[in-house]
């Protein structure tokens, strides 16, 4: 049985690219303030080991990572102690 989320992102493919392209941001930034909680990392402690300035952490903690280009996200995942691995879906 279809739900009415369904039919609202299904049904119209602006909506749904809109749709997945802000669930990424937020996934990107919910994953990176559980880690610097758990961490107990600053936003300036987690910049300053990135080698990036406190702004891109704001920008990525408040799903704002449009802007961030990818070695810069690798950075402040490493600096976590994460790396991406892309597979084929």
């Amino acid at each position: 049985m279809e739900t009415t989320f369904d039919k609202l992102i299904n049904n119209n493919p602006k909506r749904k690219e809109k749709f997945d392209k802000e669930y990424n941001d937020f996934l990107l930034s919910e994953f990176l303030l559980e880690k610097m909680e758990s961490e107990q990392i600053s936003v300036r402690a987690l910049a300053q080991k990135a080698g990036v300035s406190p702004t891109v952490i704001q920008k990525i903690r408040t799903k704002n990572a449009e802007r961030i280009n990818f070695r810069t996200f690798t950075n402040v995942l490493h600096s976590l102690g994460y790396k991406i691995n892309i597979v084929r879906i």
